[in-house]
């Protein structure tokens, strides 16, 4: 199929970016990661952790959520991970079914020492590089990534991830005036908890 001058260019910049988040993911996440925890750490469990030190997802079912697996799989990756005590599972309060994860002192310390590794290998990369022009890169991908998600048949059920990727914002809500499905699911949750409180503490004095 024959492709103008714009499709080109969009095929260009599509493999580009391709090519720089694999570059990302194999020399700033999985090297450094190894330098940081070893060989028996997995890219995906180092995520579990940055999702649980980054955002507030910190149950079971957030954890599901925010990663797309069922709750099962969920309680399944945290499991491996209070194992290697770098995960704590605890009763939720005030509904003790609900297990809440939180970090540990060597889960702390690992994340402290990729950051450390992984703020010196950003430095060396983009020493080249002047601050104007990386913030115009970045401004460019962020619309980019927007404009992918806005003309996606579903866009409220895409989840980017921001949190784990250094953002204080969902970049989906930001630039798109949507929420994901992530954060709309989070704040029906947490409206649900706020409902049940009067329900619950009605039931717990009548049981006194």
């Amino acid at each position: 199929m024959a492709r103008d001058g714009n499709g080109d260019i969009a095929h260009d910049f599509m493999g580009s970016a391709q090519i720089f988040a694999s570059a990302v993911e194999e020399v700033v996440e999985k090297q450094i990661l190894e330098q940081s925890a070893g060989k028996g750490f997995t890219l995906s469990q180092f995520k579990l952790l940055k999702m649980v030190a980054m955002t507030d997802a910190h149950t079971i079912s957030d954890v599901a959520l925010f990663l797309g697996v069922s709750n099962a799989a969920a309680s399944k990756a945290v499991d491996k991970l209070v194992r290697r005590k770098l995960l704590r599972r605890e009763e939720g309060s005030p509904d003790r079914r609900e297990i809440r994860v939180s970090l540990t002192d060597s889960s702390l310390g690992l994340l402290a020492i990729y950051e450390q590794k992984k703020e010196r290998k950003l430095a060396q990369v983009f020493r080249g590089f002047s601050e104007d022009k990386l913030k115009r890169a970045a401004r460019l991908l962020d619309r980019l990534s927007a404009e992918l998600v806005d003309h996606h048949a579903h866009p409220d059920e895409v989840c980017l991830q921001c949190g784990i990727y250094f953002r204080d914002q969902c970049l989906v809500r930001q630039l798109t005036k949507r929420n994901c499905f992530y954060v709309r699911r989070r704040r029906q949750t947490k409206q649900a908890h706020a409902d049940n409180v009067p329900y619950e503490e009605e039931l717990h004095e009548l049981g006194s």
